[in-house]
């Protein structure tokens, strides 16, 4: 039997009309900013369904881009959040598109980011309900986690024994993984690691990933 959360109920802590159209808006473009990692620079926000519909009357806009500040649901500043992006030199776009694949949700939105190397990253999320998300996609590679785990992602090279030396940090470092997933471009090119721990982790277990052999990146998502 399913287990019911309070928060099912009444909902989350949140600023806003709507907890899908507002903090499961906010919370997608919160995990998409720390995927991006450093200061992004400009960000365009493509909107389906009734994201696309709604997203200013609900302030879904306000919402995406306080995410992608930092801003948590329950920050006062969302309600101001263009005018701090600009006063912080945010280029930002929303970009309603009528049609959508039936097989998407109704409440989705792609975010894509520049830093301010120049460096691109595109993420898919869904607000599914009650300020809960599915991030679906990243960089064009389907992936699926929920954020409701502090989350490991790891970026690397699609080489053998990759895996291995990963769990053995874990291991060494007697992290407990809820959860482990591994998404690829194409054989032999870049994957995905979405390691959804139980607790949290120290900065040195993130630093000794780094410095493993065929890793790229490796971001930490406390929820």
């Amino acid at each position: 039997m399913k287990e019911i959360s309070v928060f099912d109920i009444i909902g989350p802590i949140m600023i806003g009309p709507s907890s899908s159209h507002t903090a499961g808006a906010l919370r997608i473009a919160l995990i998409a900013g720390k995927i991006a990692g450093g200061q992004v620079r400009s960000v365009r926000f493509r909107l389906y369904g009734s994201f696309s519909k709604t997203y200013q009357g609900h302030g879904t806009d306000r919402a995406l881009l306080a995410g992608i500040m930092g801003f948590d649901p329950g920050d006062y500043r969302i309600r101001d959040s263009f005018a701090i992006a600009k006063e912080r030199g945010i280029d930002f776009l929303f970009d309603p598109v009528e049609e959508i694949d039936v097989s998407m949700h109704p409440n989705t939105v792609d975010i894509l980011m520049t830093d301010e190397q120049g460096e691109k990253t595109s993420l898919r999320g869904c607000s599914v309900g009650g300020g809960n998300i599915e991030i679906v996609q990243i960089n064009g590679v389907n992936v699926r986690f929920t954020g409701e785990y502090n989350a490991i992602l790891i970026t690397q090279n699609d080489k053998p024994g990759v895996l291995a030396d990963i769990c053995s940090v874990m291991e060494e470092k007697k992290v407990n993984i809820a959860f482990m997933r591994v998404y690829r471009e194409d054989k032999g090119s870049r994957a995905y690691s979405v390691i959804e721990i139980d607790g949290s982790v120290e900065s040195d277990v993130i630093e000794t990933l780094r410095k493993l052999p065929n890793i790229c990146s490796v971001k930490y998502l406390a929820k």
